[in-house]
């Protein structure tokens, strides 16, 4: 027994083999423990969790399960440091075994955050599914890679620096080649901040007829770089998001309903009977159409135009589709015919009088002069 107090007493880089023995069975006790508490998540846990119709629980499990049972060792290595007690001369093992658990702990933390990206990427396709527009469907891969390689940077530095190493330079040298790759990618930075912005403000989707001051058509493609617009020529359009997302947009698929506004002239010769008469028939015409809105219309006798006594008619259709809003239109103009057709009156078309002096500066009807021509 003496013999072997003796021989853990033995030291080798001035540790003894006592500690070390202990050392080890530290870290095998945790490795241990780190199994049992796998098992726990596995049939304890896990079952729970799945017994809920909430996804984030299980997405939040299967992110966390791995780093935990790494964050066991972890613990388990810490405290064999602590019993190993490493000495600091001649070489600084203490301040090396500080650094590998400062390395580790930051490696399960970022891999935790690594992780966790999974679940801000589910939480943003459930919002994204109801937005119906793929836009932010296609904005997903980007959120997901750009989070994940920041993740992995910033990890990266922070375990650079915890093993000692200055990270001031190879911070100067990011920011520098950070500045030459956004002056170079200036464009392409540009439209994706444009798609984010169209993403966040919405003004349009797949389907949608638009018009801006140069161009007009129907959004047939929203994509991370530029949207594709089918003009009613039918040509294809792409512009650059940036470009759209700073420009004054026209949605007319957006319109709650389509106005018609037209003004029916009629020709002087109508009495003032007959245009109450017209405006009482197409008021009550409109209020009885299927096609016209009820909630507002005007038809008022407004003007004395040049040539016609005009009737001003406002209203709007209960349909926005351009083929059936012209459908409409044309069965609103031929009811208005129809209506004047009945009470005797004529659309008046531009015309002009020619009143013609004779030398005594009295005039004289030019059509009393044209029969007077052909009695000679």
């Amino acid at each position: 027994m003496e013999q072997l107090h003796t021989w853990l007493q033995q030291e080798y880089f001035d540790i003894s083999l006592q500690r070390y023995a202990l050392a080890m069975g530290i870290v095998l006790l945790c490795l241990i423990f780190k199994r049992l508490f796998s098992r726990l998540l596995t049939r304890v846990i896990s079952p729970l969790v799945d017994r809920t119709e909430n996804t984030f629980d299980d997405l939040l499990l299967q992110s966390l399960r791995r780093p935990l049972e790494f964050l066991v060792f972890i613990a388990g290595l810490f405290i064999a440091l602590q019993v190993l007690q490493l000495p600091s001369e001649p070489t600084d093992l203490k301040q090396f075994g500080h650094a590998l658990i400062k390395t580790l702990f930051t490696f399960n933390i970022g891999w935790i955050l690594f992780n966790a990206v999974d679940i801000l990427e589910c939480t943003i396709a459930k919002w994204a599914h109801h937005t119906g527009s793929p836009l932010d469907d296609h904005l997903l891969p980007f959120i997901r890679k750009s989070a994940r390689l920041f993740i992995f940077v910033l990890a990266g530095v922070l375990i650079i620096q915890n093993l000692g190493y200055s990270i001031s330079g190879l911070l100067a040298s990011l920011g520098l080649g950070g500045l030459a790759v956004a002056l170079a990618a200036k464009d392409t930075l540009s439209n994706i901040f444009g798609s984010i912005m169209i993403l966040l403000d919405r003004p349009f989707r797949v389907g949608d007829w638009i018009q801006t001051d140069n161009l007009e058509g129907v959004v047939e493609e929203i994509g991370f770089r530029s949207t594709k617009i089918r003009t009613f020529a039918k040509t294809l359009i792409t512009v650059p998001n940036n470009i759209i997302a700073n420009t004054s947009l026209n949605n007319y698929s957006r319109m709650p309903k389509r106005r018609i506004k037209m003004s029916v002239g009629v020709t002087y010769d109508s009495t003032p009977q007959q245009m109450r008469d017209a405006v009482a028939a197409i008021r009550t015409m409109l209020k009885n159409h299927p096609a016209i809105q009820q909630d507002f219309m005007l038809v008022n006798f407004t003007d004395f135009g040049a040539s016609s006594l005009d009737i001003l008619i406002y209203c709007f259709t209960t349909t926005t589709v351009w083929g059936d809003y012209l459908e409409a239109r044309e069965d609103v103009c031929l009811k208005i015919m129809e209506i004047l057709d009945g009470l005797h009156m004529e659309i008046a078309f531009p015309s002009r009088s020619i009143y013609i002096h004779d030398n005594s500066d009295s005039l004289i009807d030019p059509d009393r002069l044209a029969s007077t021509e052909e009695s000679a």
